[in-house]
């Protein structure tokens, strides 16, 4: 039967077939055929985007068509057969997502992927006292990655931070916690044009002399991909430069800390 609803699209020309994405993908939906990454099981795909933040080429979106409606038994009977031992993770994924599966699976209410979840929840009441003005730590402009010169002096031996685009919504204390004294640039991995970005990251490693890098970028998965895009450009910029990726949680706490190589 052919429904409407997201599933995985793969850019052929930009993905390399590093096979990041297999593990990312609990229903097996995903095989390297021929150098290349394929969506083998469409009804295999729950849409829920959890392989797009494994790729380093941003090969991976999501995209809405007319396909087989997704088959959640045949899921756990794949498993079954083929990885007994990934079938506590699948449950766990589905758990996890269970508000983010679109209204047609066997699990209703749901919607796409989790970058898109519908969420809402109260916010803490506190006594403030008077209203207190708090100075800005931003000492540069632009920020946006896209509109950054790579010869920006601003850049110059600086401490970079990297920040996704919901960061500073979800993190409160942005500028006192990682703006203040920073040079920034601020991109999302998953609507922007990686290609540019990676250039572009590339240049300014090459040319900038810059002294530590943070990425800070949002727990749903695609997020991470702006992660795998400072590695990739650090490697193409052939510089060694100390990286640190922050995983900001939606409800504005800070949830990991980790020193990448």
């Amino acid at each position: 039967m052919k429904v409407r609803r997201k599933i995985i699209k793969i850019d052929e020309e930009k993905c390399d077939g590093c096979g990041l994405c297999i593990p990312g993908c609990p229903e097996g939906a995903l095989q390297i055929i021929n150098g290349k990454a394929r969506l083998v099981k469409e009804n295999f795909c729950d849409g829920l985007g959890a392989c797009m933040g494994e790729c380093p080429q941003g090969a991976l979106s999501i995209e809405e068509k007319e396909v087989e409606e997704y088959d959640e038994e045949g899921v756990i009977a794949h498993i079954k057969e083929k990885s007994p031992e990934l079938l506590e993770r699948h449950l766990k994924h589905l758990k996890e997502h269970a508000h983010e599966l679109p209204q047609h699976h066997s699990h209703p209410g749901m919607t796409a992927c989790p970058s898109a979840k519908i969420l809402q929840w109260e916010g803490k009441e506190e006594e403030t006292g008077e209203k207190v003005e708090i100075n800005s730590e931003l000492r540069q402009w632009p920020v946006q990655l896209h509109l950054v010169p790579v010869d920006a002096p601003y850049f110059q031996k600086a401490d970079l931070v990297l920040i996704a685009d919901c960061v500073p919504f979800a993190y409160a204390n942005l500028h006192q916690d990682f703006l203040k004294g920073k040079s920034i640039a601020v991109g999302c991995p998953k609507l922007d044009e990686v290609d540019l970005y990676l250039d572009k990251l590339s240049q300014i490693f090459k040319h900038s002399n810059i002294k530590s890098l943070k990425v800070l970028h949002m727990e749903v998965p695609c997020c991470h991909g702006l992660v795998h895009l400072a590695q990739e450009a650090l490697k193409k910029s052939g510089k060694d430069i100390p990286f640190e990726s922050i995983k900001i949680g939606i409800k504005g706490e800070v949830l990991s800390r980790e020193i990448k190589k």
